[in-house]
Formats: structure tokens, C-alpha cells, sequence
């Protein structure tokens, strides 16, 4: 034991700087938060709980609920399109196919969050692909309004969580015993049932990591609303970027910032309660 204790320090040494860093940076954001804002001045005033106070607003709080309602929609949405596609990209026997599949989930990751951003806009504007292509078929007789609309930002904001989210529900569904299903089936459970009855408890770990890894991950994006919403679906981060940067208001984006984090991990937290029941249905 004694022989693994430097290897043991030097690897937790970067996740310890790492650690320190961020808790560094918190600190700083914190205090931020706590001072008064400054008109004309980029260095701000005393010490002020009228920050927090001034989040009861209307304006603040209504775009605090369309991001949870967006992150929320954004993780049942990347649920229900990549749990066939973990399913499968596990329980297919050809390799061949396993392997193309497997390049169809991952390649978005190998793209920037701006360029799927730009390919979405291509996509989603009025002379668009959709748009193109439903008026050519003559289902539609103008242009449907897909940009600067919370469905376009959902739309773009699942492929970016898409990835990560069909990985993890692949690793919890390939730990998942094949006899289980076999034996099931022996009894006379058909596909559906044995699907329902059994895998879908079994692959319940991995669901709920992945919803909350990609309600956490919506809840930060800036590109992707900032572009496809154009302003007009406002989530918490560029509510942030337009105080910060735009009015140089630095204590009231740090506000922002501390709410934030502080939602996040009040609905995260909210999520794993909730999950607790489905989770004591795991067959054993």
C-alpha cells in the first residue's frame, strides 16, 4: 500500500490543482456577487444583498424557468432519440455495423459547438433544408418560423448533448447480463415485455446519469441559444454575457452566475430524489 502512495499523489495532484482552481474562481465570483454595481465604473462598490433581491424580478426569473423548461425538453428529447440508438449500437452483432454506427454518434464531438451551430442554422433558416425541401414537396405554402424559437434552440442543443448521452447509456446497457433477457424469454415474456420488465430497469443507472448530464450540460450553453435563439429565447448564460459585456454590470452577472449554479444542483438534486423509486425497480 505504502509503494502505491506516490502514484496515488502525483495522479490526484492535477485534479487537486484543478480542484483548487475552480474553487479559486468560485470565491472570486462570490464575492462579486455580493457588490454593488457601479454605473460608468468597471470596478464595482461595497458589500450589497440587492443582487440577490433584484433576481425576484419578472424579467430575471422568467428567464431562469425557459432555462429549466429548455434544459428539461433538451434531456427528454436526447433520451427518448438515443436510447434506440445506445440499445443498438450494444445488442447489434455485426461488427461492421456496430462500428458505423458507433462514428455516427461520435463524430459531433469531433466538431465545435459554434460549427454544429452554423450547420443547424443552415438547416433551420427560412431558406433552409427543411424549409427547402417541405415547399418543393408542397406540404408547406411559405416558410415555417424554425429559427429563434425554443424548438430550434431544443433541436440544435440535442445534438450537442446527443453524444455523451447515447455513451453512457451504451456503457450501462452493456453491463446489463444477456441471460436475464434469456431467461425471461424462456417463460414466455415476448420482446416488448422483456424489454420492459428487463433491460429498461436494469439500464436505469445509466438513463439517469445521462438526463442529468445533459440537463446540467444545456443549462450552461452559450453558443447554441445565443445563435439559434437570436435573442429571442434567452437562457441564464447569455443573460450573463449581455450584463457582463454589454453593460459592464460584473456584480449582477456574478449574481446570475452564483443562481445559477445554485439551480442547477437544487433540480439535479430534485432529479436523483425523484429517480430513487424507479431505481428500487432494478431487477437483481
Amino acid at each position: 500500500m505504502n509503494q502505491q502512495q506516490p502514484f496515488l499523489r502525483i495522479f490526484t495532484a492535477p485534479a487537486t490543482l484543478c480542484a483548487i482552481g475552480f474553487l479559486a474562481a468560485m470565491v472570486a465570483v462570490l464575492q462579486y456577487s455580493l457588490r454593488a454595481y457601479v454605473p460608468g465604473s468597471l470596478d464595482p462598490g461595497g458589500f450589497t444583498l440587492g443582487n440577490f433581491a433584484d433576481l425576484l424580478k419578472p424579467l430575471y426569473a422568467r428567464v431562469f424557468l425557459d432555462t429549466v423548461v429548455v434544459c428539461a425538453m433538451t434531456a427528454v428529447v436526447t433520451l427518448i432519440v438515443g436510447y434506440p440508438l445506445a440499445y443498438a449500437l450494444v445488442r447489434v452483432e455485426q461488427p461492421i455495423l456496430r462500428s458505423i454506427l458507433l462514428v455516427i454518434v461520435v463524430t459531433p464531438l469531433f466538431l465545435g459547438e459554434v460549427v454544429r451551430t452554423y450547420a443547424w442554422i443552415i438547416v433551420l433558416g427560412n431558406n433552409g433544408f427543411i424549409n427547402s425541401l417541405l415547399m418543393s414537396l408542397g406540404f408547406i405554402g411559405k416558410p415555417l418560423q424554425l429559427m429563434f424559437t425554443p424548438f430550434g434552440v431544443v433541436v440544435a442543443l440535442v445534438h450537442v448533448t446527443l453524444p455523451v448521452v447515447v455513451i453512457m447509456l451504451a456503457a450501462g446497457l452493456s453491463h446489463i447480463d444477456r441471460d436475464y433477457s434469456r431467461a425471461a424469454e424462456s417463460l414466455g415474456a415476448g420482446p416488448i415485455r422483456v424489454f420492459l420488465t428487463v433491460t429498461l430497469p436494469l439500464s436505469l443507472p445509466g438513463v439517469v446519469a445521462g438526463t442529468t448530464t445533459a440537463f446540467a450540460w444545456t443549462f450552461s450553453a452559450f453558443a447554441t441559444p445565443q445563435l439559434i435563439g437570436g435573442g429571442r429565447v434567452n437562457m441564464i448564460s447569455n443573460l450573463v454575457y449581455q450584463l457582463g459585456f454589454s453593460s459592464f454590470n460584473f456584480p449582477f452577472a456574478a449574481t446570475l452566475c452564483v443562481a445559477g449554479l445554485a439551480l442547477t444542483a437544487l433540480v439535479l438534486g430534485l432529479l436523483q430524489l425523484a429517480s430513487r423509486p424507479l431505481q428500487k425497480m432494478e431487477v437483481h
